[in-house]
């Protein structure tokens, strides 16, 4: 599929695209039309059937989970659905069996869902050390030079929130398994729109919450668990969920499931999973490497665009560094005040680390484009 017909069909499923230029998904993105209808669809059984709908939105539940693996290269038995991508990293962080001396590895400028876990972990005597980078760039040498046979967990972000430098997880993943650490990758600015595949990668565990560049609401995202790392990771938040035998309550045995759904203790957002299957298959049905062109030709065009009105591009944007994430300054103008009347002109983007900061997603066009530098020209 071309880059232009993904382009245009991607819109049609877009409703933001009437309303808005939207250039703000790294942040929260709009749902998708699929995703909306899911939403609709599921308020109208809930207010009119109730809970005899339940078994029907449990087997979509369970579609959901197995096209969140189609998207990741892994098994269904392998994804937990998870609130957020703090809870999936929390697997690794509160169900690892620490002991004093131990510490992870991770970077500097990681957004706090991936530090304050491993932070927390230090009345436990857990080190957590945080290697430089240098506009999202992750030296290999001192990331290796960070790790000892301490490290139990080495834990990066596939795409820099702030710079949107995209980062060689197979080079990270060869260190982790140097040092017998465990590798998790917070994905949550890739997922979905970079093929991935946990397996040849090397991943052990993954989280990411499908609010951004999955095109969900919020409050419903994916862990990817490892086979061999289901037995490392002690459940937390057990509960009726979490045993084989789910559906009879009268039955009290703590008998664990033996996949990923182990984690997922009680009720789910049920209305929140369906809608994210719902845009899984979107963008699935899209392929997922003509979405990755598509973003890549867009940012590579505004780049160009944001050069020509003197704007300073900040983020990688050489070969696989690149991503759907453009940080950028415009000298003489207060990033703030330039998003405020971005939106006045019905033009979203937004603010990080002191720099105005644009992410487009495959459906963005040449007349998101057009208006997003007519905003910036006449911005105070």
């Amino acid at each position: 599929m071309s880059i232009e017909s993904t382009r245009l069909r991607f819109r049609k499923a877009m409703p933001i695209t009437k309303n808005w230029a939207y250039f703000d998904h790294a942040a929260v993105a709009p749902i998708s039309g699929p995703a909306a209808e899911v939403l609709h669809n599921w308020l109208a059984e809930a207010s009119e059937h109730g809970d005899t709908k339940w078994l029907d939105w449990a087997r979509q539940l369970s579609d959901t989970r197995s096209v969140a693996a189609e998207l990741v290269g892994a098994d269904p038995d392998e994804i937990a659905l998870v609130p957020n991508t703090t809870a999936g990293i929390n697997l690794v962080a509160e169900g690892l069996d620490w002991q004093p001396g131990d510490n992870v590895v991770t970077l500097d400028d990681e957004f706090p869902a991936n530090v304050y876990p491993w932070l927390h972990l230090k009345s436990r005597g857990v080190e957590t050390r945080r290697v430089p980078t240098t506009d999202g760039r992750v030296d290999l040498d001192q990331l290796a030079a960070h790790c000892d046979a301490r490290t139990r967990v080495v834990s990066v972000s596939w795409v820099g929130y702030g710079t949107g430098c995209r980062r060689d997880l197979a080079a990270i993943a060869e260190i982790a398994d140097r040092h017998a650490s465990l590798f998790l990758v917070d994905a949550i600015q890739g997922l979905g729109v970079f093929p991935l595949d946990v397996g040849s990668l090397g991943i052990d565990c993954l989280a990411a919450d499908g609010h951004k560049w999955l095109l969900g609401p919020e409050g419903a995202g994916i862990a990817y668990v490892s086979r061999n790392c289901l037995s490392k990771l002690k459940p937390i938040g057990v509960g009726w969920q979490s045993v084989v035998h789910a559906q009879d309550f009268s039955r009290i045995e703590l008998d664990l499931k033996a996949t990923a759904a182990r984690y997922e203790g009680g009720s789910h957002n049920m209305a929140g999973f369906l809608a994210l299957g719902a845009s899984l298959r979107l963008l699935l049905s899209l392929g997922v490497e003509n979405v990755a062109a598509a973003i890549l030709d867009m940012t590579d065009e505004a780049c160009e665009q944001l050069q020509k009105l003197g704007a300073r591009i900040c983020s990688p944007r050489s070969g696989t560094e690149r991503s759907g994430i453009v940080s950028f300054e415009l000298l003489g103008h207060d990033p703030t005040q330039v998003r405020r009347h971005c939106l006045e002109q019905g033009v979203a983007l937004n603010c990080r680390e002191g720099r105005l900061r644009i992410s487009a997603h495959a459906y963005n066009n040449e007349q998101d484009l057009a208006k997003l530098e007519k905003a910036l020209k006449s911005a105070p």
